[in-house]
């Protein structure tokens, strides 16, 4: 257990960028496999830049490395330009 003030406080800290990033990184998987599961390419490009925002909030913020979400909207644009 932490004994100093500023080890309590880095552990509060801790604990509220973890529950965000959590929820973040959640929303951004469910919204990456919604986007795969739709079936008509305009729906498709109308969501996709949505999601490709959340990813590269994610990179920004570096709870995903960059070349994570790189890969990730590659291959998402893949996957709508061959709908």
């Amino acid at each position: 257990m932490a004994h100093h003030k500023s080890s309590k406080k880095r552990i509060r800290q801790d604990e509220k960028k973890r529950t965000r990033n959590r929820h973040s990184k959640k929303t951004a998987r469910t919204a990456i496999k919604a986007l795969r599961e739709l079936d008509t390419k305009t729906e498709a490009e109308k969501f996709l830049p949505k999601v490709v925002s959340m990813i590269d909030k994610l990179a920004k913020k570096n709870t995903w490395h960059a070349n994570k979400a790189a890969n990730l909207k590659s291959s998402l644009m893949h996957h709508i330009a061959t709908m």
